[in-house]
């Protein structure tokens, strides 16, 4: 495939890297997806031209919609241009926050629509109903991986795929994802520091987790601090 016109976005990528293709189960804790789904829609609009990041705040520079309805629905909801004063925009960390379960719903649902992932749903103690999304097509999940793979072991050598590295990271994924061990999880994590939607993501991880006390269940796969 070609890099620079990847099949799918960012957010895109993400939750197929996040989710187990057979089970459909996060391989983090679900709320640390959704804040790394939210850094991911921000930071494909931003290599669209449409926001950028001023102290901390998102600033919007293009209204013009991108194609994909997902980016185009989640950019008509951030505030219009300003002036670029210091109070325009949103704070990057409280819209990850506040947004997150809502774009990983969004991305869900197109993956869905588009026969990428599956629908199943189950009930908790034979009563509460929830949701997985296994791949519907297991070689569009094993493709991105693939993608993600060659990226790692090339270094990370373009922005998408530091982009992409990071937000893994900072979400808490790399353990289930990359394939170059320790040395592999060191560089992603640096990248962190780099990208400020991946950064955004990290500050939010770490609040959940000092609010409690750094333990939690979830998924499998652990975080990066």
């Amino acid at each position: 495939m070609n890099p620079a016109a990847p099949e799918h976005t960012l957010p895109e990528e993400l939750l197929l890297l996040a989710l187990d293709p057979r089970r459909g189960k996060p391989y983090c804790r679900n709320r640390f997806l959704e804040y790394g789904m939210a850094g991911a829609v921000l930071a494909e609009l931003e290599l669209h031209g449409r926001i950028v990041e001023q102290l901390g705040r998102i600033r919007v520079i293009s209204p013009q919609p991108p194609q994909d309805p997902l980016l185009a629905q989640v950019l008509g909801s951030l505030p219009a241009p300003d002036g670029g004063g210091l109070a325009g925009g949103v704070g990057a960390k409280a819209w990850i926050r506040r947004t997150g379960r809502y774009v990983e719903e969004l991305c869900l649902e197109h993956l869905v629509g588009r026969a990428v992932l599956r629908r199943e749903t189950h009930r908790l103690l034979g009563l509460l109903p929830y949701h997985r999304h296994p791949a519907a097509d297991p070689a569009l999940s094993a493709a991105v991986r693939e993608r993600f793979a060659a990226a790692e072991a090339a270094g990370f050598p373009d922005p998408r795929s530091r982009t992409l590295a990071a937000l893994v990271s900072a979400t808490g994924l790399s353990g289930a994802v990359a394939q170059g061990g320790w040395g592999s999880r060191s560089t992603m994590r640096d990248l962190v520091r780099d990208e400020w939607t991946a950064y955004a993501v990290r500050r939010n991880v770490r609040q959940d987790k000092a609010n409690q006390g750094g333990g939690g269940a979830g998924g499998g796969g652990g975080g990066d601090d």
